[in-house]
């Protein structure tokens, strides 16, 4: 018996030693990011010079100086800032310039779903690594499919948080009004026009994939007086009866809300973010930073409409709302409100959407603060707290790296010249 153990043994460590060979060969590919810098997005910090060593899809470590596996791949940046892929919390993958009712009417779904892959690629391209899909515009549970898509690695683009079409009301903001009724003309949203419609929509919509429901709050907008002027579209109880269902899924609601009573409705409803937030009450606000609540501003879409309007009386009135954006905007800083970082891309050219940064800038906030907005508050807002938004060890490799500082010119976020999601390079 001992003999016959004695014979098994080195039998035993050649196939521990094969087993250990192949484990190491099927290892994840490690790389190592190399950079001038690196921004701790969370304290502010430069850290200089910077590496990150990633093991598949995570980063592993962070440093000045990071171990160098054997077989690991080296990419050195040189002088450019390394940074955690930007976030993007309202897109339309589905939209592109051009009349937005229309393209529902002329483009087929098959049509509009191709476009938003290529829109999809073009977001990632220019360093967004994950985005919240703020409706289809009718595409209904298209976006689902793009999603699914880019997870399975089939198509290139960012992490989506896709919510199928929004809901509207009868004869509601996103309704077909101004066409013959006679050639019943869809909307681009879904129906609902009472709290039991909403939860059966809601049902709807998580049963073909939605992570989310987007909701028309308010509109259409008006200026009165040199003050904007919205109608809401739900109650307060009808809201609170969506968040309720949404919530039992463990999902949430977002709105379209741009001003009262239509965003106080939807603050004491609950809501995980007030998108466009052009007029927020002071009650509003209150209750926004006591929730946690975002506002998502979406600066870039209205300067894009007021600068290629097509009437001069259009665009004199695109630009009073920018006036008046960033009169409340400044209020909701002061106050304290959580804000994150959207653009409302597709009504303008997919890939172009940092210019948000810029405007945030430029109308009241820091760099630094803008980052954090973008960064912390939209991995919190997309439900990836923990996950991007930062380059910490276990956090996902969404790395993408700059030219300057960030800090001092925000403006080089518009030409990012490195692209890395889920440790896969994408643009180098």
């Amino acid at each position: 018996m001992r003999k016959g153990f004695l014979v098994a043994a080195p039998l035993l460590v050649l196939v521990f030693s094969l087993v250990s060979v192949a484990q190491d060969s099927t290892a994840p590919h490690a790389i190592i990011l190399h950079a001038a810098r690196l921004l701790d997005v969370k304290t502010g910090k430069m850290l200089t010079p910077a590496e990150i060593l990633i093991q598949g899809d995570r980063i592993a470590q962070v440093g000045t100086s990071v171990k160098h596996p054997a077989g690991g791949e080296v990419i050195d940046l040189g002088d450019r800032t390394l940074m955690p892929g930007l976030i993007d919390a309202h897109i339309h993958l589905f939209l592109h310039p051009g009349a937005e009712d229309l393209q529902t009417v002329q483009e087929s779904v098959p049509e509009r779903t191709i476009t938003a892959t290529l829109a999809a690629r073009e977001d990632l391209m220019a360093g967004f690594t994950a985005e919240r899909d703020m409706g289809t515009e009718g595409a209904g549970s298209a976006d689902s499919a793009v999603r699914d898509a880019i997870d399975a690695g089939r198509i290139p683009g960012p992490r989506l948080r896709v919510s199928g079409n929004a809901v509207n009301i009868l004869g509601g903001h996103e309704d077909a009004i101004g066409y013959n009724p006679a050639q019943h003309v869809l909307p681009n949203a879904d129906y609902a026009n009472s709290a039991e419609e909403l939860i059966a929509v809601i049902r709807q919509q998580l049963k073909e994939g939605a992570d989310f429901t987007k909701i028309y709050e308010t509109g259409r907008d008006t200026i009165k007086g040199g003050r904007l002027s919205t109608p809401y579209q739900y109650t307060e109880p009808q809201l609170e009866a969506a968040v309720n269902e949404a919530a039992r899924s463990g999902k949430h609601i977002a709105v379209h809300a741009t001003g009262e009573p239509g965003t106080l409705y939807a603050a004491q409803a609950g809501v995980v973010s007030i998108d466009h937030a052009d007029q927020l009450g002071d009650e509003t606000m209150r209750l926004m930073k006591a929730k946690g609540i975002f506002a998502v501003p979406t600066f870039t879409i209205f300067e894009y409409f007021a600068d290629h309007a097509a009437t001069p009386q259009q665009a004199a009135h695109q630009r009073q709302m920018i006036e008046l954006k960033v009169q409340e905007f400044k209020k909701q800083i002061a106050a304290g409100v959580p804000i994150a970082v959207g653009s409302d891309v597709g009504p303008f050219p997919h890939g172009t959407q940092a210019r948000e940064f810029v405007l945030m800038v430029k109308y009241g906030m820091s760099p630094l603060a803008v980052l954090q907005a973008d960064l912390v508050n939209g991995a919190k807002l997309l439900g990836w707290d923990g996950q991007i938004g930062s380059l910490e060890p276990e956090y996902l490799a969404d790395v993408i790296a700059v030219t300057g500082d960030p800090l001092q010119d925000v403006s080089v976020l518009q030409n990012v010249s490195f692209v890395m999601k889920g440790g896969v390079v994408f643009k180098k």
